[in-house]
């Protein structure tokens, strides 16, 4: 039969390319090949779900809701993947269930899906049972023959198949369904496959097999063999026959390269801040590039894909299945705790795999319980995890050693003598922000770089703006997380290139976001209190190269006295700030080797919530029902990321221009935490909840980001305010 007598059948509306049905087949199936191949799964289970996955899309019902103008809101929900069950019966009996779970959950939980369209939704929902057959059935005679025309094409065996034996095949599923909701907890490799094999074709449509041939590859790493006089870490031997490590090294001591050392295949990367994985990211790709000319890194976090010096396809790559090392945040990663849509083919991503958790100190007590639990899983998927920080309190440390089992950990050690050599910044208690004044009128006058570093960004502003009127003539820079995506990434290449080797005098204020991994190197540093872990870590951004003239030079860092009271304390607790700040000593010398006791010292309790009640995993067994995933709602909000976005009333048409890329709207959205947003009464450009939020011009710069004191209704400009006064929604129509 000929193949392009089906072509006029689409898998996405004209609006959306007009893909071809037969062509997304076709695309499926080669990466879903690719990555069974890898995980050693079945290969002709792979490529018969993958064909059979969206065959329902040949519907009349399907094909007419992709024609132009069609009218959502009337239309009872129809749900392709339910239509491609109706084919069941062209595959045998005994891999029915695999094609099932490929099939059926490829978008949906199965039951209590939060828009109700699960199969078993459907089934409870419709008045009459046979309503949500018969709609997925319609004009059976018609496009059945169309399907069964390209399933043949593809390599199916075929026959015509009745409705009632369509009816058969649906209830066949439904009962299937209701047998795992009601007796099956576990996770289902098999819909893992489909939905990254479907997520990747999508994608790249028509590439996808050139795209498919940088997946799964195996990197060299010898690279990271080197050796260095002044990187201690460099010269012990990562070999060991434990599977996983625990390495507490100061700052400069070559951690990095040991961790990656440990590993013996792909790997993943995962750092607590956008500033510090973004440099990760160009570290590892510089580094890697001469052994591995294309090699596929990913980086995966909230604005990844607007990175400077990545390809489209890069991009594209970026948050699929397969990288060879991918560098991302907890937050990616934890929706396998959650048992978040999608978790599966990030199980599957994952298994077998290397994980390196770097700097796992700045997270907050709930993303620490978070990452010990991610620790669990992975050492369930058979992961090899390598922990790497300046600074673990041994409590911290306790639990993870008792997750991995002390026995399966390599932990290699600096001697005092050593340690002595990372002994670099006298420390100085200063009472207030006004004290700061002399130091930094010194510091000019002695031509240093100058960092700077609040907990909250309106004061990052406060001092920003302070500085700048004090000081006009010296090049500044603010640096925090309230900038629109296109504004950070500026940011960050301007503090990485020009200010970090700056020959000149400069200031740079920032927040936490420059506090991990982050490779600058300023003089001296001005910071408000934190806990002591985080201090150390800011530390580490002064005196940090070593090499033969710095090496038993001291450089001096001013810790400020903390604040009063608890809302001025956050994001931290007042309390650890107090006894973080007793624990420095003052106008001495800060010793490598007595760190870790001071650490302890602060960090008497680590309290270790329990989070079971939200987990999928506990005891070493999944307890979420097969087929089903979770709402991101208690996820988001435990882990206190930024949740809403905003962007500028002047910019609204074009965020709502039809062919503006994902990548240029992301460009213009500003993260927020959503608490500090939602409750302003601000215009949103739908009445949903992922839209950005309107912020009225005036409430932002470039140069200082987002400025939450002017972020008010009054002061839109007439039109925007004119909506908000008559609660008016313009937005919709544009």
């Amino acid at each position: 039969m000929n193949i392009k007598k089906f072509n006029h059948l689409l898998a996405k509306s004209i609006n959306n390319g007009g893909l071809s049905l037969i062509d997304h087949l076709l695309q499926v199936k080669a990466a879903a090949v690719t990555i069974a191949n890898y995980l050693e799964m079945d290969i002709t289970i792979a490529v018969l779900g993958a064909i059979l996955h969206d065959i329902g899309k040949a519907s009349t019902v399907f094909q007419e809701r992709l024609k132009p103008g069609f009218d959502w809101t009337i239309a009872r929900p129809f749900r392709h993947e339910l239509a491609s069950l109706l084919f069941i019966s062209l595959v045998d009996e005994a891999i029915k269930p695999q094609i099932i779970e490929m099939i059926v959950a490829h978008h949906k939980s199965i039951k209590k899906d939060y828009k109700g369209l699960g199969i078993l939704d459907l089934q409870k929902d419709y008045i009459n049972r046979d309503e949500a057959f018969l709609l997925h059935s319609k004009d059976w005679e018609i496009w059945s023959k169309d399907a069964l025309g390209i399933l043949g094409c593809l390599g199916f065996t075929v026959r015509e198949i009745s409705l009632q034996e369509a009816k058969e095949n649906y209830y066949y599923a439904v009962a299937y369904c209701q047998k795992l909701y009601s007796n099956h907890y576990g996770w289902s490799p098999w819909k893992g496959l489909l939905m990254a094999a479907d997520i990747f074709a999508s994608s790249f449509t028509k590439k996808t097999e050139k795209a498919c041939s940088k997946l799964f590859q195996h990197p060299d790493l010898t690279y990271y063999n080197r050796k260095g006089e002044f990187h201690p870490l460099s010269n012990i031997s990562s070999v060991s026959e434990k599977r996983h490590t625990l390495v507490i090294a100061p700052t400069g001591s070559g951690k990095t390269d040991f961790l990656i050392r440990r590993c013996k295949g792909r790997f993943f990367y995962v750092l607590p801040f956008q500033a510090s994985i973004n440099a990760m990211f160009l570290r590892i790709k510089d580094d890697l590039r001469f052994h591995n000319p294309d090699l596929n890194i990913g980086l995966l976090h909230a604005s990844s894909r607007i990175q400077p010096g990545i390809t489209i396809d890069e991009k594209m790559l970026q948050n699929k299945v397969g990288a060879t090392v991918k560098v991302l945040t907890p937050h990616q990663i934890a929706g396998i705790v959650f048992g978040i849509r999608g978790y599966e083919a990030m199980i599957l991503d994952l298994k077998g795999c290397d994980v390196i958790i770097d700097e796992i100190h700045s997270y907050n007590n709930e993303t620490k319980v978070i990452v010990l639990k991610i620790i669990e899983m992975l050492a369930h998927l058979g992961c090899r995890v390598h922990i790497g920080s300046a600074t673990i309190p041994r409590k911290l440390q306790d639990n993870m050693l008792e997750i991995l089992g002390r026995a399966n950990v390599y932990q290699p050690k600096l001697f005092n003598v050593v340690l002595d050599t990372f002994d670099r910044h006298i420390v100085h208690k200063i009472p207030n922000w006004i004290a700061a004044q002399p130091i930094i009128k010194k510091a000019i006058e002695e031509k240093q770089k100058i960092l700077v570093i609040c907990n909250q960004v309106g004061n990052a502003q406060k001092v920003y703006d302070e500085l700048v009127d004090t000081y006009a003539s010296i090049k500044q820079l603010l640096i925090h997380a309230r900038f629109a995506r296109s504004d950070r990434a500026v940011k960050e290449s301007k503090l990485t290139k020009n200010y970090n080797n700056s020959k000149k005098t400069c200031i740079v204020v920032s927040t936490q976001v420059v506090e991990v991994s982050l490779d600058i190197n300023f003089d001296i540093l001005i910071t408000e209190s934190a806990p002591l872990d985080s201090l150390i870590q800011r530390f580490g951004r002064i005196n940090r190269e070593r090499n033969e003239t710095t090496i038993g030079k001291y450089k001096p860092v001013y810790v400020i006295q903390p604040p009063n009271n608890k809302a001025a304390a956050q994001p931290y607790e007042l309390d650890i700030l107090k006894r973080s700040f007793a624990a420095l000593p003052d106008n001495k010398l800060l010793k490598e080797r007595h760190i870790q006791n001071k650490i302890d010292t602060v960090f008497t309790n680590f309290n270790i919530s329990s989070i079971d009640g939200h987990s999928i995993f506990s005891k070493g067994e999944f307890n979420i029902r097969k087929l089903t995933h979770a709402p991101k709602s208690y996820f988001l909000d435990i882990l206190n990321i930024d949740t809403a976005t905003c962007i500028r009333e002047s910019q609204v048409e074009k965020y709502l221009a039809l062919d503006l890329s994902e990548d240029e709207k992301m460009n213009m959205e500003i993260p927020v935490h959503y608490g500090t947003i939602a409750g302003k009464g601000l215009l949103k450009i739908r009445n949903i909840g992922t839209a950005p939020f309107i912020i009225p011009d005036i409430a932002y710069t470039s140069e200082k980001g987002i400025m939450m004191n002017l972020v008010t209704p009054k002061n839109y400009k007439p039109t925007y305010y004119d909506c908000f006064k008559n609660r008016k929604n313009i937005f919709n129509r544009l």
